[in-house]
């Protein structure tokens, strides 16, 4: 257990089951963070053209970055992590370099510890792929990463025809803010200002993660992408061809909703995921 200047860590571990906790919330445990990991870097990867240049934002535990060299085209890997606590703990200590295959200290990935939002207003760089991997939205200050300003950004650091993809919640537990997070992602494209580029269009996908349960994901691009065509050819533990084209498909239960766009002067997720998520726990 640690406080680091931004929040509480603990690691756990009991029998093979290692666990991180930040500041109380569980962040991945070992039995099956696999099928987590390979359902946000998996899909995008594989869909996206020529995925050379990948942007990471959130992932200081490099279990998300180890998903994504798998795939033989990368050549850069930026991961911009809040918290030098996690990077360097991640990055040091010899049983979670096992758990994530030393992949913060392979030579194609950087890291970078600054706010997510703040890196994507200062850099110019453009990447093939942007995945994203911070917090649940339980507050304001956490809901900023999801409003439709900071999805504008990440699409401005999109090269043409560029893949999304986030972590979005439990569509079970938080089926509102699920699908809030799904409509402010597709909103991020109504500028009105980006001539000659094909519409920004959505992918809500989930899958079944155990200590988990439900979760959902989004994926967005401005290029051709056909989720049932999407083809696995990476070693993977969870995903086949096969289970990917079926993570697309909703039951009635968790199916799409109407609500609001998530801005930065309106943080409405927050309060939904507060009003969803948490009834659960109490």
């Amino acid at each position: 257990s640690r406080r680091s200047a931004f929040q509480q860590i603990v690691l756990t571990r009991w029998h093979d089951d290692v666990r991180l906790y930040l500041n109380g919330h569980l962040q991945f445990s070992t039995v099956d963070e696999y099928r987590y990991h390979e359902a946000l870097a998996i899909p995008a990867l594989s869909a996206a053209r020529n995925p050379e240049k990948i942007l990471i934002l959130g992932g200081g535990d490099g279990l998300l970055a180890r998903q994504v060299l798998k795939f033989p085209q990368v050549e850069q890997i930026t991961v911009v992590d809040l918290d030098p606590a996690v990077t360097d703990l991640f990055r040091q200590n010899s049983m979670l370099r096992e758990l994530n295959g030393d992949a913060l200290n392979d030579r194609r990935v950087a890291v970078i510890n600054q706010d997510a939002m703040v890196y994507l207003k200062e850099t110019s760089l453009v990447f093939d792929v942007i995945l994203i991997d911070l917090p649940d939205p339980s507050e304001a200050t956490l809901a900023k990463l999801y409003s439709q300003a900071f999805y504008r950004l990440c699409r401005r650091r999109l090269g043409r025809d560029g893949i999304l993809a986030t972590q979005a919640t439990s569509p079970f537990r938080s089926r509102r803010a699920f699908w809030c997070i799904e409509r402010t992602l597709g909103a991020a494209g109504d500028t009105g200002q980006e001539p000659g580029r094909n519409g920004w269009r959505t992918f809500a996908y989930h899958t079944y993660v155990p200590t988990f349960g439900t979760w959902g994901f989004v994926m967005a691009t401005g290029g051709p992408l056909k989720p049932d065509a999407i083809k696995v050819n990476v070693p993977t533990r969870f995903l086949t061809t096969e289970a990917l084209a079926r993570l697309f498909v909703w039951p009635g239960d968790i199916g799409p909703l109407d609500g609001p766009i998530n801005r930065l002067n309106d943080p409405a997720l927050a309060r939904l995921y507060r009003s969803d998520y948490h009834r659960y726990l109490d």
